[in-house]
C-alpha cells in the first residue's frame, strides 16, 4: 500500500502566516523583500513592469515602495484579486503571448520583476524547460522594454539551462547576481537571478 505523499506548497508555515498577518495574499512577497533589502531595487516615484504577479504580493509590495507618484503594470495570465490603488494597473494575459507594445504602458521601466512560473506537471525536466522559456521572455520583455540603468529581477527553475539563462541576463546587465531567498521552500528548486545596471 503506497502512502500519499503530503505537499508542502498545501502547508501553511512561518512566512505564510506572517504574510497574511500583514496582509499579502502570498509568501512570495518575503522573496521580493529580501532581495530589494539585498541590492535595493525599489525606490520612490519608479516605474515597474510586475510579470506573473498573481496572486499580487510583489505587485503591493512594490507599489508600497514606488509610491503614488511611481507606476506599476502587474500581468498574469489569471485575474490579480488585489486592491489596485490609482498607480497600478492589473492587466489579464499570457506573458508568451502579448506583444511588447500591450506591456508598455508604463515604458520604460526601472524595473522588471518576473515571477512567472510553469504550472508544474512532476516532469522536473519539463517543468524546468518551460521555466527557462518563460525566463528568457521576461529577459526579452526588460531588454526591449526597460531603461539604460535599470533592473531585472525573475525566477528560474534550477536545472540544465540554467547558465544559458544566466549568460543572457549578463549580455544585457552589466551586473548579474544569484540569489535564493530565505522564503524559499527547502523542497523547491526556484532560483532568483538579478540583473543590474541595465546597458544602452
Amino acid at each position: 500500500m503506497s502512502r500519499r505523499r503530503d505537499n508542502p506548497y498545501q502547508k501553511s508555515d512561518a512566512f505564510t502566516i506572517a504574510a497574511k498577518a500583514r496582509g499579502f495574499p502570498a509568501r512570495s512577497v518575503f522573496k521580493l523583500e529580501a532581495i530589494d533589502q539585498r541590492v535595493r531595487l525599489l525606490k520612490t516615484g519608479q516605474h515597474v513592469l510586475d510579470l506573473g504577479a498573481a496572486p499580487g504580493s510583489w505587485s503591493m509590495h512594490a507599489s508600497q515602495r514606488i509610491g503614488p507618484t511611481g507606476r506599476l503594470l502587474a500581468v498574469d495570465l489569471t485575474p490579480i484579486a488585489i486592491p489596485a490603488p490609482p498607480h497600478v494597473t492589473l492587466l489579464q494575459g499570457d506573458a508568451l503571448d502579448l506583444q511588447n507594445e500591450d506591456l508598455a504602458l508604463y515604458a520604460p521601466y526601472d524595473l522588471v520583476l518576473s515571477d512567472m512560473a510553469p504550472k508544474t506537471t512532476g516532469n522536473r525536466f519539463a517543468d524546468q524547460a518551460k521555466s527557462y522559456e518563460l525566463f528568457c521572455r521576461a529577459v526579452d520583455i526588460a531588454c526591449a522594454l526597460g531603461k539604460p540603468g535599470g533592473g531585472f529581477v525573475g525566477k528560474i527553475f534550477m536545472g540544465g539551462d540554467f547558465d544559458s539563462a544566466r549568460q543572457k541576463l549578463r549580455d544585457a546587465y552589466a551586473e548579474v547576481r544569484t540569489l535564493r531567498p530565505e522564503a524559499v521552500r527547502s523542497s523547491s528548486f526556484e532560483i532568483f537571478v538579478v540583473g543590474l545596471k541595465k546597458k544602452a
